[in-house]
C-alpha cells in the first residue's frame, strides 16, 4: 500500500459473477421485468463484499491478495426460491443456498477488505432493483416463478469475482464501474 496515495476513497463491493450462458438467461429475465416494473440495469451477480469504502489501489490489492490465497477455488452456487425484499437493492431476487462454500468464500474476502457485516450473509442474486410497492413486488417475484419454473434449483460454478465500484447512493447505477476481474483457483 502507497502511503502517498491520494486516490479519493470511494464504495467498492466484490460480486461473484455466474458463468456467461447463466448470466445471459438472467439479463433476460432481468430485462422482462425492468419492461414491466422500470429500475437500472446491472449485471447479474452475488454479493460476495457489501459496500465498502477505500481507495481504489487498496481495493484491487485486497482482491487480488484474497483471489490467490491458498485454498480459495471456484465453488457452486444453487438457487433455492424467489423472494422480494425491503429494500431498493433487495427488491426481487434469487435466494442461494448458503453452503459452507458459499459462505466461507464471502467471510474470506471480507476479511481482506476489513467488511464488517451489519446483518447476517444471505447470499442472493438480485434480478430487480427499484422501489415498489409489496404488491408490485409480490407481482414481479411470481413473474419469475412463472418465467423461469427452471430457475428454482439452478446451479452454476463461481469461477470469477468482480470488484466494482459502487456508489450506493447513485441509484441510477450509472456511476458503477467494473474495475477488475479476477479468476479462483488460478494463481
Amino acid at each position: 500500500m502507497d502511503p502517498t496515495d491520494q486516490s479519493p476513497e470511494e464504495v467498492y463491493s466484490v460480486w461473484a459473477l455466474p458463468p456467461e450462458p447463466v448470466r445471459d438467461r438472467l439479463r433476460g429475465l432481468m430485462a422482462g421485468l425492468r419492461a414491466a416494473h422500470g429500475g437500472p440495469p446491472f449485471e447479474p451477480h452475488a454479493t460476495v463484499v457489501g459496500a465498502v469504502r477505500m481507495r481504489r489501489p487498496a481495493a484491487i490489492q485486497a482482491l487480488r491478495a484474497a483471489a490467490a490465497a491458498a485454498g480459495v477455488a471456484p465453488y457452486t452456487a444453487r438457487v433455492t426460491g424467489v423472494a422480494r425484499g425491503d429494500f431498493f437493492y433487495q427488491c426481487v431476487y434469487l435466494l442461494l443456498e448458503p453452503t459452507p462454500e458459499v459462505i466461507q468464500t464471502s467471510d474470506h474476502f471480507c476479511a481482506h477488505f476489513g467488511f464488517q457485516r451489519s446483518t447476517p450473509y444471505m447470499p442472493h442474486v438480485s434480478l430487480l432493483y427499484g422501489d415498489l410497492t409489496d404488491e408490485e413486488k409480490e407481482a414481479a417475484r411470481k413473474k419469475v416463478e412463472e418465467m423461469g419454473s427452471e430457475i428454482s434449483g439452478l446451479q452454476f460454478e463461481i469461477s470469477e469475482l468482480a470488484l466494482y465500484r459502487t456508489d450506493t447512493e447513485d441509484k441510477s447505477l450509472e456511476s458503477w464501474e467494473l474495475v477488475e476481474v479476477c479468476h479462483l483457483g488460478k494463481k
